[in-house]
């Protein structure tokens, strides 16, 4: 709204398009202009003659007061210029990060609603690599009930009651054991190769993944299996569902350093124990385990996602033909068996801040340490591959002093010497 005031006397007021502004007189010589919607239109002053004044060129538009002062509170740190044309907020300006941007417009719709135009430009974008381990850990609680007997050329030997008990699986859930390792500083890799050494744990995936900070990064390492769906006039079409170990994440780099990170892990299986059988073609099920967390992190920081168990059991029996059919003392001729395995699923990650190489420099490789061996190297010291370093400390004489190199057999029973 605007008050203005003339120079002469107005007995009329006319507006072109009264869906977009309305004036109102307030005495002879002035008026009240009011904004209906964006746009733009005119007004025509006319005196008590019906002579015309003059005309005034009305644009309706924002408020782009109190949106500047909305986006100085909540983001004063970015220098963000507001202006509005044709109908429509245009942000401008340049920010720090593509979250503060985020921000910004969602400010200026919370104004404007969907009329606003994102001019901003951002600062060097951040990328952020994630460093995922994929763990299946083992937990097994085995009791062998009875007697075990062993055949032989010599004969069958007795044990009675052997084995009779065997140690339970731990109590204590394994991600609660990794989780407070990792709080307690240690390094997630070597945490993994230990239990693996023990025999406690495999992975499953270690993958790498980097992303711009507010996209999302995707990997699957597994497979699709074909799934015939019936549509209409009897046909069947054919659908892949996915499985396997896969991740998806969307990292965003806040501005107190920190790095926000909506996580997504599955790990599944085909269970062929489970089928759907539809003209004649049976389909397996899947066994999945699925999360999702958001969480936030700093560089280098790890957290670990466990406690997706998965139990199988299992019961055996073992006896001697027709002994162990006995009744009463069959149970001195026949075993029985039961097996309790408890998988746990452990997703370690760590988010780092990730940052371009100097062009100058050359990214190394694992090829670059080593080099292929020598027939010497190969038969006599059993060595593939070498050192690079060693290669090059044998190629410039090692400790010798003077001259060195290879002596050849000449015709006439003379030698030549080749030096370095």
């Amino acid at each position: 709204s605007e008050t203005v005031k003339s120079g002469a006397d107005i007995a009329n007021l006319v507006v072109g398009d009264p869906e977009i502004a309305d004036a109102s007189p307030l005495g002879t010589r002035s008026f009240y202009i009011l904004g209906r919607k964006t746009g733009r239109t005119n007004l025509s002053l006319y005196d008590a003659d019906d002579k015309l004044l003059g005309v005034i060129n009305v644009e309706v538009t924002f408020d782009t007061r109190g949106l500047k002062d909305a986006l100085r509170t909540v983001l004063p740190r970015e220098n963000i210029k507001v202006r509005s044309v044709n109908g429509r907020v245009l942000l401008q300006g340049a920010v720090r990060s593509s979250t503060a941007a985020a921000r910004a417009i969602q400010v200026a719709k919370d104004f404007a609603g969907d009329n606003v135009t994102n001019a901003m430009t951002v600062g060097a974008s951040q990328q952020v690599t994630l460093e995922v381990r994929f763990i299946e850990a083992k937990r097994n609680a085995s009791r062998d009930l009875g007697v075990n007997y062993s055949v032989s050329a010599g004969g069958i030997s007795f044990q009675p009651f052997g084995n009779a008990l065997a140690s339970n699986a731990a109590t204590a859930p394994f991600g609660r054991l990794v989780a407070d390792m990792l709080t307690g500083g240690a390094s997630a890799d070597i945490i993994v190769q230990a239990l693996e050494k023990k025999g406690a744990a495999r992975r499953l995936a270690e993958p790498n993944l980097t992303a711009l900070s507010g996209e999302t990064a995707s990997f699957l390492a597994g497979g699709e299996f074909p799934v015939p769906v019936a549509q209409d006039d009897n046909k069947i079409s054919i659908e892949f569902k996915k499985f396997g170990v896969s991740l998806a994440f969307t990292p965003t780099v806040l501005d107190n350093g920190l790095i926000n990170l909506a996580i997504e892990p599955e790990v599944s299986e085909l269970d062929f124990s489970r089928t759907v059988t539809t003209s004649a073609i049976q389909i397996p099920s899947l066994i999945v385990r699925r999360t999702r967390t958001t969480v936030e992190l700093r560089d280098g920081q790890s957290i670990s996602i466990a406690g997706l168990l998965q139990t199988f059991n299992a019961r055996n029996a073992d006896q001697i033909p027709w002994l162990g059919d006995v009744p009463v003392l069959g149970s001195l001729f026949r075993s029985s068996g039961f097996q309790k395995s408890e998988t746990d699923l452990l997703v370690i990650i760590t988010p780092r801040l990730a940052k371009p190489v100097d062009p100058s420099k050359r990214i190394p490789t694992p090829l670059d340490l080593t080099a292929s061996s020598n027939d010497e190297e190969l038969f006599l010291h059993g060595k593939v591959e070498v050192s690079r370093n060693y290669q090059s400390f044998i190629e410039n004489g090692g400790h010798v002093k003077g001259p060195y190199g290879h002596m050849i057999d000449m015709p006439g029973g003379s030698n030549a010497i080749v030096t370095k």
